[in-house]
């Protein structure tokens, strides 16, 4: 009973942390997949209608300063992004942040879109297509022809033309915003003696999954779409078992990394089928329900809306309001606790502006967190602090009645409610915080606004993991430790705050219990130094404020055993 509280805690604790990752955060394709507009498939041959029903055939891979170089571009450029656009397809395939190094000691930017013939293929197309391919519709190999202008920008829209030989004539209006936005309006002008009957779609493909995907329970990277209301999230490996499609009025879809996007979306109150499918490369793609008829000596248009973004949370939240895109601010995966999260993000931002560091910000927005539950911590420390103090008398009853358990149960039942002790009191204040508490985690961790963003000393990226190693004595050996060896500063003053926390809780009456929980410390050293160096000082902050509380509670709280 004298190690109850620390017991049930744990286990709630842990209990929170699995049912998190088994029922919350496992791909929520088996969720949705209930929703009877779900519809899942294996990836075969696919004879329905669809966008480039033949299939891609695979091509030795090229590289990708060749790919750009052999084609004819339009120049893409504004203040965020810079790029081009392949006439060939009229393919956006080509695209760079200027604001986003690929890595903090290199002035290389980050480069997310790549043409189909690379390795790392990565584009955006949109078109027509008809039933049965009975209209000659152009194909991402069509060659486009533009008119006037070769440069689009915020300031100068593109044009781009093909006829296919036939009467009909495809047009692409390509405006692009100051930052990520782009408008694509498609026209058709129909000059042949017949009516045509054609589906418009967009599609995003991916040759590959990226090699810098996490796989962490806690960040979803994959496919993701939100139609008629409902999000739809599927990993890569999902995906490349089973096609997954489903119909909806309204909506979005797309591909996300941890900080970048791709997404369309489809003309609003037009019907359409998604579909998130692997035929040889990673497709999401919609195309419309309905055809567009476009009668003899007439013409029709659409248009779609396709972004490749940075998830900037002022960025994309303002694409939502002025777009009116319904829950588009879920490109940034905020997690179930999304009430918490995105709230915590933006005090964390109005810190970071106001102290020009993220780091001071984390160490604010935690001192920020423990005033905020001070009552409820100092609940939880008071019981554990009783706890504590009546460690000599549990020994002493042990001792004294350790040969009868019942006898042993009543007095110490008897104790607790002498000294008004629950054991267990202390462990609805830790539940009730552990919402608050994993929701600043994941906001750290998730963050683009962190990224590369200094310290103090050596940590000049908080999302990266902190540099230094205990094995080469933080940098005084000449030698470069693997990686599984680098434990920096930070992780073991993290460990050491952990270790100290655990000196001030009650210690288990089980030697080998207490022996395991000794090695708690060491362990979650090790598992937490390659975690991004802000959450480690979140931590280890957290930790040092958690054991100042615990101390002077402790010093203030004395009971009267005999």
């Amino acid at each position: 009973m004298d190690n109850k509280n620390v017991f049930v805690a744990i286990a709630l604790s842990m209990s929170v942390l699995l049912f998190w990752g088994a029922f919350f955060e496992t791909p929520r394709q088996e969720l949705n997949q209930s929703q009877k507009n779900l519809k899942v498939e294996k990836n075969q041959s696919l004879n329905e209608l669809t966008p480039n029903i033949i299939p891609d055939i695979k091509k030795e891979p090229v590289s990708r300063k060749d790919s750009i170089t052999k084609t004819d571009r339009v120049i893409i450029e504004n203040q965020k992004i810079i790029g081009s656009l392949s006439l060939q397809g009229a393919l956006i395939d080509d695209l760079s942040f200027k604001n986003y190094k690929k890595d903090l000691k290199s002035e290389e930017k980050v480069i997310l879109l790549n043409p189909k013939e690379t390795e790392d293929g990565y584009y955006i197309e949109t078109g027509w297509t008809s039933i049965g391919n009975k209209i000659k519709v152009p194909t991402n190999e069509s060659l486009w022809k533009f008119k006037d202008n070769k440069v689009l920008s915020e300031k100068s829209p593109v044009i781009l033309e093909w006829d296919n030989g036939e009467g009909i004539t495809f047009i692409k209006k390509i405006q692009l915003d100051d930052k990520y936005l782009f408008r694509i309006k498609q026209e058709i002008k129909n000059k042949s003696k017949d009516p045509v009957e054609l589906y418009p779609y967009g599609q995003i493909t991916r040759n590959k999954k990226p090699d810098d995907v996490m796989g962490f329970y806690i960040l979803h990277e994959g496919f993701i779409g939100v139609f008629d209301g409902e999000l739809q999230e599927d990993d890569y490996d999902e995906i490349k078992e089973n096609k997954i499609s489903r119909d909806a009025k309204a909506g979005w879809l797309g591909i996300t990394d941890k900080y970048w996007v791709t997404a369309i979306v489809p003309p609003k109150d037009k019907n359409f089928k998604s579909s998130f499918l692997y035929r040889n490369a990673f497709k999401a793609n919609y195309i419309s329900n309905s055809p567009v008829r476009i009668g003899a000596n007439s013409s029709a248009s659409n248009e779609i809306k396709v972004f490749v973004a940075a998830k900037e949370v002022n960025t994309v939240d303002g694409y939502a309001e002025t777009e009116n895109i319904e829950k588009f601010d879920l490109t940034i995966d905020w997690g179930w606790f999304y009430f918490f999260t995105k709230p915590l993000f933006f005090v964390i931002d109005y810190l970071f502006k106001i102290s020009g560091n993220f780091g001071i910000a984390i160490v604010l927005i935690t001192l920020a967190i423990r005033i905020l539950f001070f009552p409820l911590a100092n609940y939880s420390f008071r019981s554990m602090a009783k706890m504590k103090a009546l460690q000599p008398e549990m020994t002493r009853l042990k001792e004294l009645h350790k040969d009868d358990k019942m006898k042993l149960q009543q007095e110490m039942m008897s104790l607790y409610k002498k000294e008004k002790i629950n054991p267990a009191s202390g462990c609805l204040p830790i539940l009730i915080q552990i919402p608050f508490f994993f929701a600043i985690y994941k906001m750290l961790f998730i963050s683009l606004e962190m990224r590369h963003q200094p310290f103090f000393g050596w940590i000049q990226d908080l999302s990266a993991k902190d540099p230094t190693s205990i094995f080469n004595l933080f940098g005084l050996i000449p030698w470069d430790p693997p990686g599984f060896l680098v434990i920096g500063i930070w992780p073991i003053l993290m460990g050491l705050t952990m270790y100290l926390q655990q000196k001030l809780n009650p210690a288990p009456a089980d030697p080998i219990q207490a022996k395991i929980f000794a090695f708690f410390p060491l362990m979650l050293t090790i598992i937490l130094a390659p975690f991004p160096s802000g959450l480690v000082v979140y931590w280890t902050v957290n930790n040092i404020l958690t054991i100042a509380q615990q101390w002077v509670i402790m010093r203030k709280t004395k009971l009267k055993t005999n």
